[in-house]
């Protein structure tokens, strides 16, 4: 639990149930003797005893403590914690809650007044989507320096993979929330496609979810890979400037993940444009898609992310075969890339160089 100065303390109460709020008593409640055979909780909550509109009143001021169990960064234990601000005093005998907020960096308590939605602020950014080029090069018109940004793409990636991270935990909750997720495997075949599908029947997809479940108790070999990732890295997350340069946008899922999944991202979007004009993997597509593999390999020399690429393929082709997110993609489009990920499953180790044969 973040220690609380008492001054700290006071002045919260100050601020949330007014200027004659004072504090008259803090302290730790329950011992851990007193947890019964429950020896793990998630957090040492504290007595709080002040005097306000006329009343003595007692209160338990709670904060969570990091663990291995999806609630390692601040803002997994704020979720929580919003969660049950909101939905507590709904709850027939359940504990009310007072109030909610935030501790901040000098160690001050602030309150957060019926948050209902949250929001961020970011700086504007010059420059066109890079998926427009995609669509450029798709009409025919392929330059010079298209392959120059893809190998600046590669080293990118290289570069923020670089920074690694000694936390297994963290690398499997990476790969549990890559299957389990609502946003990530599973999500997906749930949300973003109608049941029955007839281009993709039911047994089709249920065999994808076994195959996947293998996946993972493999790449629990690999947690030694945990990386800095960017988590989102596609053609609608970055944007080129005039000068050839290029911005991102939207991290996600997380600030550590496998890098591969990185690398599948954006590599997956050369196959679905590609797509568009051969049933394989031809022309200036399959330029950019082998000189962005090259750059990044020659740079990081990784190439057992080979060996853990299928299960973010097959993630990242789910999102770009939907009919809900791509609804317009040709049926020969979705069909490929839905026959990609059936067969990319099988290979123990993801044959970049001859991508085509899993287009067959």
């Amino acid at each position: 639990m973040t220690d609380l100065a008492t001054a700290a303390l006071e002045a919260y109460l100050k601020d949330a149930f007014g200027p004659d709020a004072v504090l008259l008593h803090v302290g730790r409640i329950g011992r851990p003797e007193e947890q019964g055979m429950k020896a793990l909780g998630y957090g040492k909550p504290l007595l709080v005893r002040f005097w306000t509109g006329g009343l003595e009143r007692e209160a338990v001021l709670s904060t969570m403590r990091g663990d291995k169990y999806g609630h390692q960064f601040y803002w997994d234990r704020a979720a929580i914690l919003l969660f049950q601000y909101e939905t507590s005093a709904a709850l027939e005998r359940h504990v009310k809650p007072l109030g909610v907020g935030y501790v901040n960096a000098r160690g001050g308590l602030t309150p957060l007044r019926e948050p209902v939605e949250f929001f961020i602020l970011n700086e504007k950014l010059e420059g066109h989507d890079y998926f427009k080029d995609l669509e450029r090069i798709r009409g025919g018109d392929f330059r010079p320096s298209d392959e120059t940004l893809a190998r600046e793409f590669a080293r990118w990636l290289a570069r923020i993979h670089a920074a690694g991270k000694h936390d297994p935990d963290l690398y499997y909750r990476a790969v549990r929330n890559l299957i389990g997720s609502d946003e990530c495997i599973m999500g997906l075949i749930d949300e973003a496609f109608p049941h029955p599908y007839p281009d993709f029947p039911e047994q089709r997809f249920l065999d994808m979810e076994k195959r996947v479940i293998d996946w993972r108790w493999k790449l629990k070999r690999y947690s030694h890979r945990l990386r800095a990732v960017h988590g989102d890295f596609h053609p609608w997350n970055v944007l080129v400037d005039d000068a050839g340069g290029f911005r991102v946008l939207d991290r996600s899922r997380g600030e550590w993940g496998e890098p591969a999944g990185d690398v599948c991202t954006m590599a997956m979007n050369y196959l679905l444009f590609g797509l568009y004009n051969e049933p394989r993997l031809t022309g200036a597509f399959e330029r950019l898609y082998r000189v962005y593999f090259e750059e990044y390999l020659s740079l990081t020399n990784d190439h057992e992310a080979l060996e853990v690429m299928a299960p973010f393929f097959v993630f990242r082709g789910l999102v770009v075969a939907s009919p809900e997110w791509y609804p317009n993609h040709p049926p020969t489009v979705r069909r490929g890339l839905l026959r990609f990920l059936l067969n990319v499953l099988e290979d123990e180790v993801f044959d970049w160089e001859h991508v085509n044969r899993y287009m067959e």
